[in-house]
């Protein structure tokens, strides 16, 4: 199988860490989206909608890290996308909700608004009060994840057993240490975050974004 990615994407980490955990090989196809390699002529004929991650399976091409995880594992039987019906329709809300309203907000709002420039405005009064609803708006999600979802005692998301939605979120919740968010208003939410980042491959599959941290050192962000 072939997976056109790149290294920092914070979609494209949690199936690297996937993989890695649960040794699927992949022939890692690399896609220089800072270089805008993503809108060239040769990528727009893997996805003409110009990202990664792309999963190709012989004859099989799909997008989205949602539904490459999920192909992945129930292609290699993975206890962390179990068969039951209950447990995969809870997995699959967990997977929708940070895809959804989380990634948006503390992603695209908080994140990126303040890192990558396509997405900054150029009024720095509307910029600052696009990142100040972006810092509300996170911890609005941040607070339903740390009272309601990891606020029962479980140590996972879906329960006590590391299941796709740990790692889907698991990516996005990392873009907060590239601005230097701490957590520290979210403790269940901060040990969760730090039981994935000791999963054994998380530095192999994650170094970019570490590196990306360190470029970006000492800059002053809004960060929770």
């Amino acid at each position: 199988m072939k997976l056109y990615m790149h290294p920092v994407s914070t979609v494209c980490r949690p199936v690297l860490l996937f993989a890695a955990d649960e040794n699927i090989p992949l022939e890692n196809v690399t896609v220089d989206i800072l270089a805008g390699e993503q809108y060239g002529a040769d990528f727009l004929k893997i996805n003409p909608s110009h990202a990664v991650p792309v999963l190709e399976d012989g004859d099989l091409r799909i997008g989205e890290a949602s539904a490459i995880l999920k192909y992945l594992a129930d292609k290699k039987g993975s206890a962390a996308y179990p068969a039951d019906l209950k447990q995969r329709a809870r997995i699959n809300a967990l997977m929708d909700w940070f895809n959804t309203g989380f990634y948006r907000t503390f992603g695209y709002d908080l994140c990126y608004k303040q890192l990558l420039d396509p997405y900054k405005l150029p009024d720095a009064k509307a910029q600052q009060l696009a990142v100040a609803a972006g810092e509300a708006g996170a911890r609005h999600y941040l607070d339903i994840l740390d009272k309601h979802m990891l606020g029962q005692g479980n140590a996972y998301l879906a329960g006590n057993a590391i299941t796709l939605a740990d790692y889907y979120a698991s990516g996005i919740v990392s873009l907060g240490d590239v601005i230097g968010c701490t957590l520290a208003d979210w403790p269940n939410v901060r040990k969760w975050y730090d039981t994935m980042k000791a999963r054994p491959n998380w530095q192999a599959t994650n170094g970019a974004l570490a590196y990306w941290a360190d470029g970006v050192k000492g800059q002053q962000f809004v960060r929770v």
